[in-house]
């Protein structure tokens, strides 16, 4: 154990390990501005004002990640489980939105000037692109297609503010969705889901870092030495 503490700890690759926190504060600046500031209100001053509550919300996590023992092994179920609960039980406390809930605020600011369907739904697949998000079921092509259904029906481009269009299409949507199997009432499972394959990306992530490390500080005389640890016996906590 004591090689794994003198090697990470004098490791530049630690800090990877910080993408445990940094995924959880990627908050857009334009979040904060979502209310105009009050009148003689300084740029500086609200800049100043966002790093404190970001540093505020970072401590909070940090805090959380302090008091549990995370296994890295991002092949045992439990571990990765347990890793998404520390995960969620931080956002909570520290005020951070979920995954979900950053895809959500994304599409909402990306598309709401966008008026037609057609264009809507070309970015959301730009999004999810970006987000590295698959698309294992062919969905984006299935919406295209109801899409091209509605606006053969309707005879021309369907707007987005053309309420009996769009009912069209909703419609469409359902048809999917019930071909699929998926159901609303399931969405909160579909969340609980995509959180347990981050816990487990993280978890790879972490356990990559850590190997990486080891790995090259091995390679210097003063640990040659040193026998091999298990990533599975390190604890984040020393690490924070």
């Amino acid at each position: 154990m004591a090689f794994s503490y003198r090697v990470l700890s004098r490791s530049k690759q630690l800090y990877g390990s910080q993408a445990i926190l940094n995924q959880q504060l990627a908050f857009p600046v334009r979040y904060y501005a979502k209310e105009a500031a009050p009148d003689g209100f300084k740029g500086d001053e609200m800049l100043k004002d966002i790093f404190r509550d970001l540093k505020k919300k970072f401590d909070t996590a940090i805090g959380v990640f302090r008091k549990e023992k995370i296994i890295i092994d991002p092949e045992d179920p439990a571990a990765v489980s347990h890793y998404a609960k520390v995960m969620k039980t931080a956002r909570e406390k520290a005020g951070l939105l979920s995954e979900s809930q950053r895809i959500q605020y994304t599409i909402e600011e990306e598309t709401k000037d966008i008026p037609d369907a057609r264009t809507y739904l070309l970015q959301l697949q730009e999004i999810r692109i970006k987000r590295n998000l698959p698309d294992e079921l062919g969905v984006e092509a299935m919406m295209m297609d109801a899409l091209e259904k509605v606006e053969k029906e309707i005879k021309k481009p369907l707007m987005r503010n053309d309420k009996k269009g769009m009912a069209l299409l909703m419609a469409e949507f359902d048809k999917i969705n019930t071909k699929l199997g998926v159901r609303r009432e399931d969405l909160p499972k579909y969340e609980e889901e995509l959180e347990l394959k981050i816990a487990k990306a993280q978890l790879e992530e972490l356990k990559k870092d850590a190997v990486e490390a080891m790995e090259t500080q091995r390679k210097r005389e003063e640990f040659k030495e040193e026998k091999p640890v298990d990533v599975r016996s390190l604890d984040i906590r020393n690490f924070l």
